[in-house]
């Protein structure tokens, strides 16, 4: 038996419609007779007095509150569901959001990589301008060094040359001093050939003039004698001649060995000072020589020591350059190594939060599917 309570709208009461089956009613099927054949006797009707009590129409307060409770858990499901609904609908928001964030992050994470990759080349291509500015650097450190040895070759050269300029100075300052000491010496020679040749004049004359003196003192002696004895005779005449003939010829070989002898050394003054002259000549075109020489190492010196600083300054700047070079390099090196490591930090630090954030999106899609699982639960068990 089903009972189902409708509310009269006019009267604003409850009504109740039953229905009964044969069995309650006590309705026994009456059986088809045939016309033919034999008439059924009617039964008589009965009826079960239980069924004619009052239903009691009033709803149970322990069923009402089970529905209200029932309608108020329902209320706060579908308030529960609607900010659920609102919280999937925000989360969806956040989860677009944050795939726009990896995305970005990605396109980032790719754009710092290829910087890196850029930088590591603009590193290579510096390490590369490194190497050859050493590379030029040891090359024009080997030029400095064949430029100095040239120079120290050349300079080595000059000492010599100067040290034999000097030698020659002072050779020909000596030869200049002998030429110097020979001539005087012939000039002095001569001077005492001709004192000489005055004296041997004036004691030639006066030898004569003794010789004459005692030879005519001799002949007065003689005379006297010759007059004493007048037996002897003497020819005074050509004894006197004799004598001055010897006398003579005394002079003259004595002037003869001077005049020799005083030839012979000035002949042989006169080679010395020939010699002296020749070897003079030399000197002088040797010292000039020399002058040539060192004037023509003095200009290759003068030419080369501006290559030699031009060089030594090219190889300073090149060393600053290689130098500034190398720490602008390090200091941009670490400059990104530092931007790289803070670039893997934030990265980290979004990959984080994105796993939180898929966390919290996964326990929330739990949670969802827990909800839609009562609720349509609930949903069924009502149906």
């Amino acid at each position: 038996m089903s009972v189902r309570i409708k509310k009269n709208r006019k009267s604003g009461l409850y009504s109740t419609s039953e229905g009964f089956t044969s069995k309650s009613m006590g309705f026994n099927p009456v059986p088809k007779s045939s016309t033919t054949n034999n008439v059924v006797p009617i039964k008589p009707v009965t009826v079960n007095k239980s069924l004619l009590t009052p239903l009691k129409i009033d709803i149970d307060p322990e069923v009402q509150a089970l529905r209200t409770q029932e309608k108020e858990q329902i209320k706060g499901l579908n308030d529960r569901f609607a900010s659920h609904i609102k919280k999937v609908q925000l989360l969806e928001q956040q989860n677009q959001m944050l795939e726009t964030k990896w995305q970005l992050l990605q396109s980032q994470a790719a754009s710092s990589s290829s910087t890196e990759l850029m930088y590591k080349a603009f590193i290579a291509n510096l390490q590369k301008q490194l190497e050859g500015l050493h590379n030029d650097g040891k090359r024009l450190e080997a030029e400095t060094s064949s430029w100095n040895g040239a120079l120290e070759k050349f300079r080595s050269k000059y000492e010599e040359e100067a040290s034999k300029r000097t030698d020659s100075e002072f050779c020909f300052v000596q030869r200049h001093q002998d030429v110097d000491a020979a001539f005087n010496s012939k000039v002095e020679l001569e001077t005492k050939l001709s004192d000489l040749t005055e004296e041997f004049n004036l004691l030639k004359a006066v030898h004569n003039e003794k010789e004459m003196t005692e030879l005519v003192g001799t002949l007065k002696d003689t005379s006297v004698v010759v007059e004493m004895d007048n037996s002897r005779s003497l020819n005074m005449d050509e004894i006197v001649s004799d004598v001055k003939a010897h006398y003579e010829e005394i002079a003259a070989q004595s002037r003869e060995e001077t005049e020799r002898w005083y030839r012979t050394k000035i002949d042989l003054m006169t080679i010395q000072a020939n010699q002296y002259g020749d070897d003079l000549h030399s000197t002088k075109v040797e010292i000039a020589e020399m002058n040539r020489l060192i004037g023509r190492l003095q200009h290759e010196i003068d030419v080369i020591k501006p290559q030699c600083d031009r060089i030594q300054n090219s190889i300073c700047e090149v060393e600053s350059n290689g130098e500034r070079a190398v720490l602008n390099a390090k200091n941009r090196i670490k400059d990104l190594e530092k931007a790289l490591m803070e670039a893997k930090h934030v990265m980290a630090k979004q990959i984080r939060e994105y796993q939180e954030l898929m966390n919290i999106k996964l326990a929330l899609d739990i949670e969802i599917s827990t909800y839609m699982k009562l609720m349509e639960g609930e949903e069924d068990r009502k149906t």
